[in-house]
């Protein structure tokens, strides 16, 4: 059925652009917020608002029946969970469509499928997708695990099977180290996820974060090229690229035919992320995960390709056939995004809330800042730091660089700290622009050469009012 109205069971700049693509679509929009984003541009922008919670997020945008509560008082349709929060629990997708909604997303059944990530390399296996050498499945216990690792050998990577974003993860180079972290392991994937279960992974030393974009309307698959995610700080991404750069026509052909095929295999519904390593020497890739959601950085693909991701999930989920056959999408330039946060780069990150005293946004072809901010806006201290995201399309790669410096620049945020000092860093390096990059190379260069020693308070377009 047509979707005609839609709950937002997120918050932020993802909001913002759930409800931006909704209206397009003659939507009718609900926003649920906490009472931390009473005042949010999303909230503000929303047909209707709705109030879920106080400001903790488990009393809030994590609480299944309060989320619910407010679908069923609304009259929705639909109920859109954007990323984060409930946007991979399968319980909440079983909640709408039980309540005779329609989850704006995956089913249930691929969502737990999927977001386990021992019973995702099953799947990426039996669909002919490259898998890292490690574990066939859970890891029975330190003795089984301990024999693996003298097969495959060191580093390797001690990961939660039910983790996701970076975490439940632990890097280990000897047995020593082994022995005293596998136990750690275990224990926090429980404390954490409710789930202890273990696999590992052989380390793929200076790869690259290559991932794949999907949507699939149950019975048919299509990609939209790949991302480049490597620049990353404690394993969250910093700065995305679309295409990823330097790749061969055969090796992104494998990668997308890949990305499909695992797809395909369980009949996916809705946009979908497949993820990789990728080592630049050997022209080898690996599946790392499948996010069975929107991403943060799915604006670089809509800007190569001029496919509008978000309205295509909606339309998917009204029981609409892709609307795009694959081969209608082609690459056109080359697109980068950098993620804004609210946190001070010269103070170690330093989480940055407060009043928002002046907002002036760069604008010019080619340039789009998806963000929640509007002058006045109080960023409360109790979620994520994405204030919003900066993104640039240019005629290639070099050019998209040269683009983003110029936005960059052009862009205002006063009375808190933000990360774009770390950007304009970023785009002046000359790794980043040869392309001599990898997912551990962010964080070294910042080691080398911390920004607290170069960049002082008065540098800092982001000046505390």
């Amino acid at each position: 059925m047509a979707i005609a109205s839609l709950l937002i069971a997120n918050r932020g700049e993802i909001a913002v652009r759930i409800i931006r693509a909704a209206r397009l679509l003659g939507i009718r929009t609900v926003q649920a917020h906490s009472a931390a984003d009473a005042d949010s541009l999303a909230v503000r922008m929303a047909d209707e608002a709705v109030l879920i919670g106080p400001p903790p997020a488990a009393k809030s945008y994590l609480d299944i029946e309060a989320v619910m509560k407010a679908a069923r008082e609304t009259g929705v349709d639909a109920v859109h969970p954007g990323y984060g929060f409930l946007a991979e629990n399968a319980d909440f997708a079983d909640a709408v469509v039980s309540a005779g909604m329609i989850f704006v997303g995956p089913d249930a059944s691929a969502i737990r499928l999927l977001g386990d990530k021992v019973a995702a390399r099953k799947v990426a296996r039996e669909a002919g997708v490259p898998t890292v050498p490690g574990s066939e499945g859970r890891i029975a216990g330190i003795e089984e695990a301990r024999t693996l690792v003298e097969e495959i050998g060191f580093p390797v990577m001690i990961k939660a099977a039910a983790g996701g974003g970076g975490r439940g993860i632990r890097i280990v180079r000897d047995f020593d180290e082994f022995e005293k972290q596998f136990p750690q392991a275990a224990s926090e994937a429980q404390a954490a996820f409710g789930d202890g279960g273990l696999y590992i992974e052989k380390v793929i030393e200076n790869a690259r974060h290559i991932e794949v974009q999907i949507l699939g309307d149950g019975e048919n698959v299509i990609h939209c090229f790949e991302r480049e995610c490597s620049l990353q700080r404690r394993r969250q991404k910093v700065w995305e690229e679309a295409p990823a750069f330097g790749l061969s026509p055969s090796v992104r052909e494998a990668l997308t035919a890949s990305a499909v095929a695992l797809a395909r295999s369980v009949g996916y519904r809705g946009a979908g992320t497949v993820e990789y390593l990728y080592d630049a020497d050997s022209g080898a890739f690996y599946f790392i995960e499948v996010n069975t959601r929107i991403q943060v950085e799915h604006p670089v693909t809509e800007m190569i390709t001029g496919i509008d991701l978000v309205a295509e999930m909606i339309r998917i989920a009204g029981g609409e056939k892709l609307s795009i056959p694959q081969d209608a999408v082609r690459i056109s330039g080359h697109a980068i995004e950098c993620r804004i946060n609210a946190e001070d780069p010269a103070q170690n990150f330093m989480p940055s809330p407060g009043q928002v005293t002046a907002l002036v946004e760069p604008e010019g072809e080619g340039v789009r800042f998806d963000t929640m901010l509007y002058d006045g806006y109080w960023v409360p201290p109790f979620y994520d730091s994405l204030l919003g995201k900066m993104i640039v399309h240019g005629a290639d790669r070099k050019d998209a660089i040269a683009r983003m410096e110029v936005a960059l620049k052009a862009l205002t945020i006063d009375g808190i700290r933000t990360t774009v000092p770390l950007h304009l860093a970023i785009a002046a390096n000359p790794d980043v622009a040869a392309g001599a990059i990898h997912t551990k190379y962010l964080e070294g260069w910042l080691a080398d050469a911390p920004l607290s020693t170069s960049l002082s308070p008065a540098a800092s377009q982001t000046e505390n009012a």
